[in-house]
């Protein structure tokens, strides 16, 4: 067995360094007009598209990494550059892993390329539709029905998902879709829809405190009819599913949304994680150029003790971070809810080191021609989004006691 070693490999290095010289050179100069203009960046996809960054060739590079690190390096500096951006381009991966999650081996064939470019080979997007308005953190209660039409082989989809990233913009969306209700989260399904499938439209286009680059909105399904291959996993592993679930017996599998949530929980860490080294860096930065009474802020205890804790902060959500994301990898249970940890510590971290941020700054801080301001306003989704703090902290309990906490 290796060695405990922290250092990390060479192409680790390289790809980090790669993708920070473009969240560098080309997400951060436009990172404020795409915030205002609070509309998807395509140009920067494009870009991203054309040096082989927004591709699926470079996801799956990336999430194959055995010791799980070259993921979280990637978001963790593309939102150093913009959470907005970041999610612009990577928003996409909900729908990657979702197909990667339930789909076949067909299915992912055919499916996965089209989640990054169309049929005339531009660049797309994709989307992963389960929160509803009355079914966030409770994703059990899910309205979005899925009933099938055997003579013609297809499903049709009726329901309104709430908070999706991309939808109603995206090629491919991924949907979650109650097929037998009175199971609840187990009478669950998720079915792909195609480019230009009748009956699904952007409903409400939502205006957002934070990630305004990232576009969010309703998805709306009426009479949303799908082939019958667009089932992730068939139809034979679906009624399999539902058999042994009407008769009370364990499925085999966690509930659709909740296994990818957990899976990408040390991801989207890893954001929060670029948004507060962001916000940290700046601040040193400022405070050591800032003077007052004749020295550099930085000199003052109270500015001094901010940075130490701050820097502290970061350093820990980054080893929670990348130990979560090696379990994954390894496929390791997360026995103590280490996913959720991550996740929590890294959105919440976020929001501390941000406001310091403000603070150290004071009146500079407040303005929006001053980046501090926006690193704040993205942050705080990392403490709502993809599992609130709350139930980050119910999935550690839960894990931790052995008791199902409610």
């Amino acid at each position: 067995m290796a060695e405990f070693c922290l250092e990390l490999s060479d192409d680790q290095r390289q790809v980090r360094d790669w993708v920070h010289g473009f969240a560098r050179d080309v997400v951060r100069p436009v990172a404020q007009e795409w915030d205002e203009r609070e509309e998807t960046p395509w140009p920067v996809i494009n870009e991203a598209a054309q040096v082989g960054l927004y591709s699926l060739e470079f996801l799956t590079d990336a999430f194959a990494d055995p010791a799980g690190l070259t993921i979280a390096l990637v978001m963790e500096e593309m939102a150093w550059g913009d959470a907005g951006i970041c999610l612009a381009l990577f928003g996409t991966s909900l729908a990657v892993t979702a197909i990667l999650a339930g789909g076949t081996s067909v299915q992912v064939a055919e499916w996965l390329p089209r989640c990054f470019e169309n049929e005339a080979g531009a660049p797309a997007v994709a989307a992963f539709a389960a929160t509803e308005a009355d079914a966030g953190s409770d994703v059990s209660s899910l309205r979005t029905r899925a009933v099938y039409d055997e003579p013609r082989d297809q499903w049709i989809l009726n329901g309104t998902k709430a908070f999706v990233t991309n939808g109603g913009i995206a090629g491919i969306h991924v949907v979650v879709a109650a097929v037998e209700p009175d199971l609840r989260s187990r009478g669950h399904a998720s079915f792909v829809v195609p480019p230009g499938t009748a009956g699904l439209a952007q409903g409400h286009r939502y205006n957002k405190m934070g990630i305004r680059a990232s576009h969010t909105a309703e998805l709306v399904l009426r009479d949303c009819r799908v082939p019958g291959h667009c089932l992730l996993g068939g139809r034979d592993r679906l009624d399999e599913r539902l058999a042994r679930a009407r008769e009370g017996r364990s499925s085999g599998r966690r509930q659709a949304a909740m296994a990818i949530f957990e899976a990408s929980r040390p991801a989207v860490g890893a954001q929060a994680l670029g948004v507060a080294r962001a916000a940290y860096e700046f601040a040193l930065q400022y405070a050591t150029e800032r003077r007052q009474f004749g020295r550099a802020i930085v000199e003052n205890q109270a500015v001094a003790f901010k940075l130490a804790d701050m820097r502290t902060q970061i350093d820990a959500t980054r080893l929670l971070v990348w130990r979560a994301a090696w379990m994954s990898a390894q496929r390791r249970p997360f026995g103590a809810g280490e996913g959720s940890m991550s996740k929590l510590f890294a959105g919440e971290t976020a929001v501390r080191v941000s406001e310091q941020a403000i603070q150290i700054l004071g009146g500079y801080g407040y303005m929006r021609n001053f980046p501090v301001e926006r690193w704040n306003r993205d942050a705080k989704i990392y403490t709502i989004f993809e599992g609130t703090s709350e139930i980050q902290r119910l999935i550690i309990a839960r894990a931790i006691s052995g008791i199902h906490i409610s």
